[in-house]
């Protein structure tokens, strides 16, 4: 047995729980934490983004579209970015009242994303899809906690 197993097992220290126990818990809230953090941050910035497409008040997001894209939607380009601002407030508030499920669109919005930035203009747009590609990773990891952290807040409200 090694020096770090004999400590972890060894007799509960103060408070009475193991530092096994105690480790444990300190995981459970930075998962908790983390999981809220992200939770709040593909809440608030997906419905920014979305209703800025009404505007473009931060950057004409119709130059990001792809031409190929362009040619196959109905209208023009900045006709498509307002049914995108309308999904993007939708997943953003998919993911503040059902988190298991939203982070899972964001996820796959923001792959689409990075598909679009991909083909626009290459390689204009490539630090771009980068960013939003972590972004994309950043979604899946709240999926993922989402899976292990809400269920659990609902068995503790029972």
């Amino acid at each position: 047995m090694s020096t770090v197993e004999s400590t972890l097992g060894a007799a509960p220290a103060l408070g009475g729980a193991p530092a096994e126990e105690r480790a444990l818990t300190k995981v459970d809230a930075a998962a908790y934490q983390a999981f809220w953090l992200l939770r709040i941050g593909f809440t608030v910035a997906p419905i920014l983004f979305g209703i800025d497409k009404f505007f473009n008040w931060s950057v004409y997001w119709p130059k990001y579209l792809a031409p190929w894209i362009n040619e196959i939607i109905p209208g023009n380009a900045q006709d498509f970015m307002h049914v995108v601002g309308g999904i993007e407030i939708f997943a953003g508030l998919l993911v503040a009242f059902a988190p298991r499920l939203g982070a899972f669109v964001v996820a796959g919005w923001l792959g689409g994303i990075v598909v679009n930035l991909l083909t626009t203009n290459a390689p204009q747009y490539y630090d771009i899809a980068l960013r939003d590609f972590g972004l994309m990773l950043g979604a899946l990891t709240l999926a993922r906690l989402a899976m292990a952290v809400v269920p659990a807040h609902r068995r503790a409200r029972v």
